[in-house]
């Protein structure tokens, strides 16, 4: 063969592969990535959280967080409960610390931070979702609930809203969200009047009643089914009653919920 003859064929090789993937883009997504054969350089590991009595994990999909849910909270934050709607964040899903029954788990002071609070909460998992939820509806969409803790940065917190910019690096953080094990609503039911409360080294701090919230469950869902698609795997940490305070190195809280197994940390 010829250079001139080598060249050409060397052209139809590359036009006709070429063609190929044109035809393999042409005949669908699924025959693409099927004839590129795409691949992750690394890997994501999926947070997840044990669900009792199973060998299952719950995956967890996205975060949501309720700010000021109860009315003397809204009040030591300086809000006014009875004039503001919910408002809501979210922390990523790797800042899940799953926390095991009967154990005390060292979690991490964090860094940029002197005054690091705990925030004690009923957390809801969700096993469907939609948009613009119907009250009637909402409830059926949870899978089960948990026991969990909103740890909050709160110096680095109150500077940001104060200069009016958000204050995620206050919420949003490593381990920020220490949880327990998920419960079925086979199991436990719909939790709606149960205490719910939190302990600093043997004594009581937070102590109220989920009736105390001014958001049910089932209205945050509505709600936040108006602003964004809920989908099974989201988990709502649904608020914390009043006497929120900071924590030091050394320091064990203990959380408790009717219904529910306690949740224990120490902070290393």
């Amino acid at each position: 063969m010829t250079a001139q003859n080598d060249t050409t064929h060397t052209r139809r090789s590359i036009l006709g592969a070429s063609g190929g993937a044109a035809a393999a883009l042409a005949a669908g997504p699924a025959l693409a990535q099927a004839t590129t054969a795409a691949k992750s350089p690394f890997t994501v590991a999926q947070t997840t959280i044990p669900i009792v009595g199973t060998t299952d994990v719950f995956p967890v999909r996205r975060i949501y967080c309720i700010g000021r849910n109860y009315a003397a909270h809204a009040r030591e934050m300086g809000s006014d409960p009875t004039r503001e709607p919910p408002f809501f964040f979210q922390k990523p899903t790797d800042a899940i610390q799953f926390v095991a029954p009967g154990t005390v788990a060292d979690h991490a002071y964090p860094s940029l931070t002197k005054n690091y609070h705990y925030e004690v909460e009923l957390v809801a998992a969700l096993k469907s979702g939609g948009k613009n939820i119907k009250m009637e509806d909402a409830l059926s969409h949870v899978y089960g609930y948990a026991l969990g803790l909103d740890m909050t940065r709160r110096d680095l917190q109150r500077a940001l809203g104060d200069e009016k910019k958000p204050w995620e690096i206050g919420k949003s953080f490593d381990q920020s969200a220490p949880i327990g094990p998920l419960h079925r609503v086979e199991q436990v039911g719909h939790f709606k009047d149960q205490r719910i409360s939190l302990a600093v080294n043997s004594t009581v701090k937070q102590n109220a009643t989920l009736a105390h919230m001014i958001w049910s469950v089932a209205e945050q869902i509505v709600r936040l089914s108006e602003a964004f698609e809920l989908k099974a795997g989201d988990i709502i940490y649904s608020g914390t009653p009043e006497n929120v305070g900071p924590v030091v190195r050394g320091d064990t809280i203990l959380c408790k919920l009717d219904g529910l197994p306690d949740l224990s940390i120490k902070i290393v």
